[in-house]
């Protein structure tokens, strides 16, 4: 009795827990509210693909009303956890000032750690940024990407 009862409660916990992959589909497919649904949960324990996947949602509008700010903090999670693409799209928000305060040594910065982490759009962001900057705000973007590293992306 106790084996069935146990088979039970993980099949339901299983059946009802949020899941990426019905999530991924779901957007694939256009069916964001879904997609929403299922990623949301995964996002707010750390997953993340699903950090990622909400950062584009509200970043391109897809399912809910565009919000860079919301963009913004999903694609920070994701870049705190190492996520070069989100690294990248971060860096992105900074040069465009979408969602947070238009910076370009916070976008060098994410720019030039997404690079460090191969992402060849982080490369080509970093250099395109680096255009309209003069030495010292590269000196201090490249301090900050150091310290950002050292600390494992976490508060940069």
């Amino acid at each position: 009795m106790c084996l069935t009862l146990a088979i039970l409660l993980v099949s339901l916990v299983t059946g009802c827990g949020a899941d990426y992959d019905k999530g991924l589909a779901a957007y694939e497919s256009g069916d964001f509210a879904t997609a929403l649904r299922e990623w949301t949960p995964l996002a707010e324990q750390g997953n993340i693909s699903a950090q990622r996947g909400l950062g584009s949602m509200y970043y391109n509008g897809k399912g809910v009303s565009p919000n860079y700010k919301t963009a913004a903090k999903w694609y920070t999670r994701a870049a705190e956890q190492g996520d070069a693409s989100s690294q990248t799209t971060l860096g992105v928000l900074y040069a465009k000032g979408l969602g947070v305060i238009k910076d370009n040594v916070y976008a060098h910065m994410w720019g030039h750690i997404a690079a460090a982490n191969g992402d060849k759009i982080g490369d080509k962001l970093r250099d395109d940024i680096a255009t309209r900057m003069t030495s010292a705000d590269i000196s201090a973007s490249q301090k900050l990407a150091s310290e950002c590293i050292r600390k494992e992306y976490k508060g940069c």
